[in-house]
C-alpha cells in the first residue's frame, strides 16, 4: 500500500477536478486518478483526422457558472473564448430559418404576436430556472431529517418560488410537470418556433416533445442564463482547452492528477471506503473516496452490489440511463453553405429539428430500438472561430444527433453505422447543399462508443435522465442524494449526483462543500 492522501478523486472530469481544487484550497491533500492519457472526461479536445482536432463529446460551454471561473482564476490558467453567447439558428430546408437571441426571435414570416410572445416566454421560463438554478448551488434538502441545512434549504425553495408573484407561481404549478409539445403549441402559432423551443427540452435526453417532464428538462437548460451565460460559448482550442485551465487551477492549488491511472475497484473494510485499487495492482489508500463516475459504474462496478443492501441495489438498477445521442464529426475542406442563411450566421448554434411531429416521429423509433431515418441534430462549425482546430482554409463540424439507442435492434454494426451517418449527412444537404462532398474525413460516435471513450454506462452523457423523478432529492436515488453513497467515506460528484449533467461543474463544488462540513456519509 503506497501513497497517503486525505481524498481520492475518481476521474478528471470537470466535476472532479472542480471537486479536488475545492478540496485543495481548504488544505485537503488530494490525488486525482484518471485513466485516460488526458483530462477532461467528456470534455475533451483530440484530433479524429490528421490535421483536424474536435471536442470530442461536450462541444459547447452552456452551463459552468462564471462565479466558478472567477473563484478557479480559470483565465489566469489559460481559458479564453474564442467565441461567447452564440445565438441559435433553427435550420429550414426552404431557407426560412428562425434564429433565437436570448429574448428575440427572428424570422421570414414570423409574427410581431410571435416576436411579443417569446420575449415574454424568455422572461417567464428565466424567473422560474432562476429558482432551480439556485436550488443547484446547494445540497438538495432531504425531506426525512430535522438537519437545520435542510430546512433551511427547503425555506429557500419556497420563498423562491413565493417570490415570483401570485401569477408566475401559479404558473410554474401549473406547468411543472407538462410536457414541452403542449406549452410551445399553447405559447406561439409558429411552428418553427414551437420546434426550437422543444429542442431544447429533449437535447440529451431519451425524451420526445410530447413525454411528461419535458417542460422541466426545459427548465434545466435554461438555468445557464442565471449563472451568467446568455448564450453557449466556445473555449479557443475546444473543451480540452477549457477542461487543461480546471486542472491547472486544481494543480495550482496543490492537487495532484495522475493520468493512464485506471481504478479497479473501490477497497471497502467494514462498511468502510479504505481506498483504491488501480488496473496495475497497485494500492492507494484515503480515509475518503470520491467518485466521478456515473452511480452504477460507482457502486456496481468499483464498490460491487455486494457490500449494498438488497434496496439500495434495486434502486440504483432502476436509474434510467439508456442512451440516445451520438457524436459525428466532419473534416470539411472548405466552408459549406447553408440555403439562405447569411454567411455572417455560419458560426453560429444550428439546431435542425423539423417540426415538432419530425422530432416525436424521431424519438418514437427509438422505442423499437430502431434510429429515425430522419434524425433532429445540434451542430456547429467551431473553426469559424479558431482556425486552430484544422489546416488553414479547412475546417470542423460537430454534431450532437438524436435519436441513437444505445441498444439499437442488431447492434451498431457497420452497416448500422453507415445507414444512420447517411441518414445524418442527408439531413445536412437538405439545408446545406453539397457539404458531402466538401468531407474528407468523418467520425462517428454512437452510444455504446461514449460508453468505452468516457465510462459513461449506457453511453448517457447526464449519467441518468433529467427528469422530476431523478432530480433534486431524488438524484441519483433516493435517501443517497447528497453527496455521501451508502459506504462511509464515499462521496459521489458527478453528473449522475445533484444538480446533474452538462459542463456545469456544480455536482463537484457542492460534493466537497459537503465533505468538508465533516460529514461522514451516508
Amino acid at each position: 500500500m503506497t501513497e497517503q492522501h486525505d481524498v481520492i478523486v475518481i476521474g478528471a472530469g470537470h466535476n472532479g477536478l472542480v471537486c479536488a481544487a475545492t478540496l485543495a484550497k481548504a488544505g485537503r491533500k488530494v490525488l486525482v486518478l484518471e485513466r485516460a492519457a488526458q483530462a477532461g472526461g467528456a470534455a475533451r479536445t483530440r484530433a479524429f483526422a490528421p490535421g483536424f482536432s474536435v471536442s470530442s463529446g461536450a462541444h459547447l460551454l452552456t452551463h459552468f457558472p462564471e462565479e466558478l471561473i472567477s473563484e478557479l482564476q480559470l483565465q489566469r490558467h489559460g481559458l479564453r473564448l474564442a467565441a461567447r453567447e452564440l445565438a441559435t439558428v433553427s435550420l429550414q430546408a426552404d431557407g426560412r430559418h428562425l434564429i433565437t437571441e436570448g429574448p428575440h426571435a427572428s424570422g421570414p414570416g414570423l409574427s410581431a404576436e410571435d416576436e411579443q410572445a417569446f420575449a415574454r416566454f424568455h422572461a417567464d421560463t428565466a424567473a422560474y430556472a432562476a429558482i432551480l438554478a439556485g436550488a443547484f448551488g446547494r445540497r438538495p434538502p432531504r425531506l426525512v431529517d430535522n438537519d437545520w441545512h435542510d430546512r433551511f434549504g427547503l425555506l429557500k425553495l419556497g420563498w423562491g418560488i413565493r417570490t415570483l408573484g401570485r401569477d408566475r407561481m401559479r404558473e410554474v404549478l401549473r406547468i411543472g410537470l407538462m410536457n414541452i409539445h403542449d406549452l410551445a403549441t399553447e405559447s406561439f402559432t409558429d411552428a418553427r418556433l414551437q420546434s426550437a423551443v422543444a429542442f431544447d427540452a429533449i437535447l440529451g435526453t431519451g425524451m420526445g416533445p410530447r413525454a411528461p417532464n419535458t417542460v422541466m428538462s426545459y427548465l434545466y437548460r435554461r438555468t445557464a442564463d442565471a449563472f451568467g451565460r446568455r448564450g453557449p460559448a466556445l473555449p479557443a482550442g475546444g473543451m480540452g482547452a477549457f477542461s487543461a485551465a480546471l486542472a491547472a487551477a486544481a494543480s495550482a492549488r496543490g492537487v495532484d492528477i495522475r493520468l493512464n491511472a485506471g481504478v479497479r475497484t473501490i477497497r471497502v473494510e467494514d462498511g468502510q471506503a479504505t481506498g483504491v485499487v488501480l488496473d496495475t495492482g497497485e494500492t492507494l489508500s484515503a480515509a475518503t473516496v470520491v467518485s466521478n463516475a456515473d452511480p452504477r459504474s460507482t457502486l456496481q462496478g468499483l464498490v460491487g452490489y455486494r457490500e449494498l443492501d438488497a434496496g439500495v441495489v434495486r434502486r440504483v438498477e432502476g436509474i434510467r440511463m439508456r442512451g440516445m445521442a451520438a457524436k459525428l464529426h466532419l473534416a470539411l475542406d472548405a466552408l459549406p453553405s447553408f440555403t439562405g442563411l447569411d454567411a455572417a450566421r455560419i458560426g453560429e448554434r444550428m439546431v435542425l429539428g423539423s417540426s415538432l411531429h419530425g422530432i416525436e416521429e424521431a424519438m418514437n423509433a427509438s422505442k423499437y430500438r430502431q434510429f429515425s431515418p430522419e434524425p433532429v441534430l445540434e451542430f456547429c462549425i467551431p473553426t469559424v472561430h479558431d482556425s486552430s482546430l484544422a489546416p488553414a482554409g479547412k475546417h470542423v463540424l460537430s454534431a450532437v444527433v438524436q435519436y441513437a439507442p444505445v441498444d439499437l435492434d442488431g447492434g451498431w454494426t457497420p452497416t448500422a453505422r453507415a445507414a444512420f451517418e447517411a441518414a445524418v449527412m442527408a439531413r445536412l444537404e437538405s439545408v446545406a447543399p453539397g457539404i458531402s462532398a466538401l468531407v474528407s474525413a468523418s467520425e462517428l460516435l454512437v452510444p455504446p462508443d461514449l460508453e468505452q471513450e468516457f465510462g459513461m454506462r449506457g453511453g448517457h452523457w447526464h449519467h441518468g435522465e433529467i427528469s422530476v423523478d431523478q432530480l433534486l432529492m431524488m438524484r441519483p436515488i433516493v435517501l443517497h442524494a447528497q453527496y455521501a453513497m451508502p459506504v462511509d467515506g464515499l462521496w459521489l460528484c458527478g453528473a449522475g449526483a445533484h444538480p446533474g449533467g452538462g459542463v456545469m461543474g456544480l455536482a463537484g463544488h457542492n460534493c466537497a462543500r459537503e465533505i468538508l462540513r465533516g460529514r461522514k456519509g451516508a
